[in-house]
């Protein structure tokens, strides 16, 4: 719990101070040596953490890595640090080098929001081209908190670590594919459901028809199951956003159907794809079901206008213009997934200018 309550102040700093760390050595100070201390490391001590550790390659001398955390003499993790705004892929290389050169068993590649950690377990002193643990310290979840706490001091272990790296490495590159294969399914991975429930023969226009029906499939699926983890907490966020800036006459007026809930969680189903659950909220009016991003007034994702009797899913534009469109079903929502995304896409496109 208190590491917990560590990251998540870490994590409140660094949206507060973010765009006022210009170089690379304010995010060092301001971002990353923060980090290094609550894993419990005395970042004052240079028998412990060691700043410009000397990690010659060849015959290239004076070659050093930013930091380097030391146990009985030895090193056990170096960091790579970078400014927090930079493109940590750009620099997989540079670590690369070091990580042979100082004979640590892991490595760490980080901007001070992002983190990468590094192993060898495709072979041996040759460190992987992908990480085995990867996160952003602003959007931590219960299992990546508990993988971090790995490498705290107290229970820092290089055989237990190394030892579910492979199953962390493995399990992630397993969601990636999976999560890709949701948003653009790649014909086998069609042919393998057609080929369980389609006696006939799988020809392009039959793989064709499927696709649509697949994807949709798997995703009114993933909303079926989450449907139960889900329902207690929107219970919760309902009673808590009916209430928020409302006059006592007016809540009594405002009722969240099931239908409205139902749609909700398709929405969820199609922008996960983009964007965290979490990032996703909504809030009830007596005029309309408003969906949000960041539960902010100013992000609307859509609007569900059900209290009539033609039921309207409202999509914005690039210029926050609502525009109804009139729906049979709830289901119709999948429809619009395009358009949904395209204004997740606004959001993050407008975010990305600012901070550049």
């Amino acid at each position: 719990m208190e590491l917990t309550s560590k990251l998540k102040e870490l994590s409140e700093k660094i949206v507060t101070l973010k765009d006022q760390i210009e170089t690379e050595e304010a995010t060092k100070t301001a971002f990353i040596l923060p980090f290094i201390n609550l894993l419990g490391y005395d970042i004052f001590n240079p028998i412990e953490v060691i700043p410009e550790f000397t990690a010659d390659i060849g015959l290239k001398k004076g070659e050093k890595v930013d930091y380097a955390i030391i146990e009985n003499s030895v090193p056990i993790l170096i960091i790579e640090c970078k400014h927090w705004n930079e493109n940590l892929s750009l620099h997989n290389s540079q670590l690369f080098r070091y990580f042979h050169a100082s004979k640590s068993k892991f490595a760490l590649l980080t901007n001070g929001i992002e983190y990468k950690f590094f192993t060898d377990l495709d072979a041996a002193n040759k460190m992987d081209e992908k990480p085995f643990l990867e996160f952003d310290v602003t959007k931590l979840k219960e299992s990546v908190i508990t993988e971090i706490s790995k490498f705290h001091k107290s229970k820092f272990d290089v055989n237990k670590i190394a030892n579910n790296a492979s199953s962390l490495k493995y399990s992630k590159e397993i969601k990636n594919v999976f999560n890709a294969q949701l948003i653009e399914p790649e014909v086998d991975f069609i042919r393998f459901f057609t080929s369980k429930i389609y006696s006939g023969r799988q020809t392009e226009k039959v793989i064709e028809q499927f696709k649509e029906l697949v994807s949709k499939s798997i995703n009114q699926f993933i909303v079926e199951k989450v449907n139960d983890r889900l329902q207690n907490a929107l219970n919760k966020e309902e009673e808590k956003l009916i209430l928020v800036n409302k006059e006592p006459e007016e809540e009594s007026k405002i009722i969240t159907t099931e239908e409205e809930l139902e749609a909700y969680r398709i929405v969820i189903a199609i922008l996960r794809k983009k964007v965290a659950v979490n990032r996703i909220a909504f809030r009830d009016t007596q005029s309309y079901f408003g969906i949000l991003l960041d539960d902010n007034n100013r992000k609307p994702l859509c609007r569900l206008h059900f209290n009539g009797k033609t039921k309207y899913l409202g999509i914005f534009d690039e210029n926050r213009k609502e525009i109804k469109e009139k729906i049979e079903l709830i289901e119709d929502i999948y429809k619009f997934d395009s358009a949904l995304l395209k204004t997740v896409n606004c959001y993050e496109e407008y975010e990305t200018e600012v901070v550049n």
